[in-house]
């Protein structure tokens, strides 16, 4: 395993208590370790990193409310789009609050956060502004896994992430 530095990122709904959305954090954080405790990353976090990062996800909903067709709030949201990039993650409902989605949980390491040792693409762009030349985005997308998927997974979260502010 490399030598990665990891940090739990966690999304909380932007209208609870400063206190709550730590609180519904550590809760996510309890499940996310309950399900991947055997993994290398999971144990080089808890063991030495220890970093928590909260941000604001925004609105939620009920538990229930994807069954139900209910509007989404954008926690839930949220949850849709990490689920279907394959992130591993946890979530906690809070059964005071009508079960609703409370806290996302997620560990990324410093390929995603570190931007001064894993710097953005600065590359070329067709004429349009907004399409990066194939080749050379290759590249630099490589630099960060051998894997195709693995680097995919971190540009997503790299993009994903830039939406965000502290909660």
């Amino acid at each position: 395993m490399e030598n990665r530095t990891y940090r739990m990122y966690g999304l909380v709904p932007y209208n609870i208590s400063p206190i709550q959305q730590g609180i519904q954090f550590g809760h996510a954080v309890v499940e996310y370790g309950l399900d991947y405790v055997i993994t290398s990353e999971y144990q080089k976090w808890a063991k030495q990193d220890k970093t928590f990062i909260i941000l604001n996800g925004g609105t939620t909903n009920t538990q229930a409310s994807i069954e139900d067709g209910l509007p989404f709030g954008s926690l839930n949201k949220h949850l849709l789009t990490l689920s279907e990039h394959n992130i591993p993650l946890a979530t906690f409902h809070e059964p005071d609050l009508g079960d609703q989605l409370t806290a996302i949980v997620f560990l990324v390491d410093d390929r995603v956060f570190d931007k001064k040792n894993w710097p953005d693409y600065d590359g070329p762009y067709y004429a349009d502004m907004k399409t990066p030349m194939e080749n050379i985005y290759y590249e630099w997308k490589m630099e960060f896994s051998d894997d195709e998927k693995t680097s995919d997974r971190i540009i997503f979260l790299r993009e994903f992430l830039k939406q965000f502010r502290f909660a």
